[in-house]
């Protein structure tokens, strides 16, 4: 390890790390894009609901030490919530002012030189064929409030072949394979100096999710879509 884990992480280490590692066979790529120090946000695709445990493990095999920006409801789960805060990660509550402490939160945590990890579509893709769908706009928000810092595009593919909870489909045998692969620093440089306003946001937002579409194709060893980016609407309970 290159960072130091405090109390809380080792302890989690020591819980988790062996059974994540035994949960698929994982490949890397580039790590060595990945900053051996320094600030970073990681903006990630989303496949299953299993891989925050995979890419947690690939950032600590990095050398590095992830902070999630995680839905509020994990954090009041009892024990687990305790436990993330420990670790430092920073509950997100969608649609209020208590969004902008936690922007305010994952900014003090740049400002101390961690890596950030952020997952734009906010939930698992619903995309038919499983590419990344179009984004929320926190990581274009946090990417304004912390200009200098380098959001690096990461992509994952694999683990959802095997552990579909939407689907409810787990099948651990034969050891699913699970890839991540590591991005150049994405260059949003045009926007620069930009006020947050809708417009721009939704256009960084675009940038960052198509770069990600693009790391996913290289993963799938196909050609990235040329179109639209999936957009998911959550279903209206009915009356």
């Amino acid at each position: 390890m290159g960072e130091p884990l405090n109390g809380w992480w080792r302890l989690t280490y020591a819980v988790l790390y062996y059974p994540a590692s035994a949960l698929a066979r994982t490949s890397y790529e580039n790590v060595d894009d990945l900053p051996l120090s320094g600030p970073a946000i990681l903006a990630v695709n989303h496949v299953s609901h299993v891989d925050p445990f995979l890419l947690s493990k690939f950032v600590l095999d990095a050398g590095r030490v992830p902070r999630f920006l995680a839905k509020d409801s994990i954090f009041r789960v009892r024990v687990v919530g305790r436990v993330m805060r420990g670790m430092g990660h920073v509950p997100v509550v969608r649609g209020s002012a208590e969004a902008q402490q936690s922007l305010d939160a994952a900014v003090a945590a740049l400002g101390r030189g961690e890596i950030v990890m952020m997952y734009p579509e906010g939930t698992v893709t619903r995309d038919p064929d499983g590419w990344p769908m179009a984004g929320r706009t926190g990581t274009a928000r946090l990417g304004l409030l912390a200009p200098s810092v380098p959001i690096i595009p990461v992509a994952q593919w694999g683990i959802q072949n095997s552990i579909d909870l939407y689907r409810k489909k787990v099948r651990l045998w034969p050891r699913p394979r699970h890839a991540i692969r590591v991005g150049k620093a994405i260059d949003l440089s045009r926007f620069d100096g930009q006020p947050p306003t809708s417009a721009v946001l939704a256009d960084m937002t675009d940038v960052i999710m198509r770069t990600i579409r693009g790391e996913v194709a290289q993963l799938r060893g196909l050609p990235s879509p040329s179109g639209a980016l999936f957009r998911w609407r959550r279903p209206q309970a009915s009356a």
